[in-house]
């Protein structure tokens, strides 16, 4: 598919390797070259096989992992020279992330465990985030639980609260790393479905990871990584998204 205009890009990422255990025998490469795009409001599907470097990618748009060489603009600032401090920054500031375990503290509350990343990069949380919370939780359908703990949830009501948990911060990008991978189909459903909602309600970009061939057909773009680059970069035909 055409790529987004630079103007339109929230990701820009150009000629990209990843090396581990640099300098030793063992040094391996995992991703070669890569380069890809990601426009403002998409809602994209990463496939792949396992071991093809989904999560290394992924891991290096969410700020998490350094690329050993290659270019990463976010937001129009190249963030791959940034200190650690730096890249805390930004990733608090422009990222959210879903992961295929909720990672829900146990002893929170569903409405503490949203407000945990302003905690987290202010210290406090205010009164307008409290309230924040409180709507996010709201509109992922979970007003009456969110003074419950994680244990107290299902599988998908834990799921949702994570999503929410992403969102509270107002990030331009979510990244979601096998969202409903481990859930059963009825939840999974629901949880992507809910995805879907707050994208087209709230415009947020998402990368999701997924090895579900049903869900990768219900998002607008599909890129497939094999062996460390991108083999296929399409868009899904409308229709395939009704599946």
């Amino acid at each position: 598919m055409s790529q987004p205009a630079p103007s339109d890009a929230l990701i820009e990422l150009a000629g990209v390797c990843k090396s581990y255990n640099m300098g030793l025998p063992s040094q391996a490469e995992v991703l070669h070259g890569l380069s890809l795009r990601v426009g403002r409001g998409e809602f994209l599907a990463l496939i792949g096989p396992s071991g093809s470097g989904k999560s290394t990618l992924l891991n290096i748009v969410g700020l998490l992992e350094r690329m050993t060489s290659g270019s990463y603009r976010l937001q129009g600032e190249e963030v791959g020279s940034l200190d650690d401090a730096g890249l805390t920054l930004r990733r608090r500031s422009t990222l959210g992330f879903v992961f295929q375990f909720h990672h829900l503290l146990p002893a929170f509350t569903a409405l503490e465990n949203v407000t945990l990343p302003a905690l987290m990069s202010e210290g406090r949380v205010s009164a307008p985030q409290l309230a924040h919370a409180r709507e996010l939780l709201d509109a992922v359908g979970l007003a009456p639980a969110m003074h419950k703990r994680p244990a107290e949830l299902s599988g998908g009501m834990q799921q949702r609260v994570a999503i929410a948990r992403a969102l509270v911060m107002g990030p331009a990008l979510v990244l979601a790393d096998e969202p409903t991978g481990n859930l059963d189909t009825a939840s999974s459903d629901e949880v992507f479905a809910l995805l879907r909602r707050m994208h087209a309600e709230r415009g947020t970009s998402f990368v999701v990871v997924t090895h579900d061939p049903r869900l990768a057909a219900r998002c607008d773009r599909l890129v497939e990584l094999i062996d460390g680059s991108i083999a296929r970069d399409e868009p899904v035909a409308p229709a395939a998204r009704l599946i």
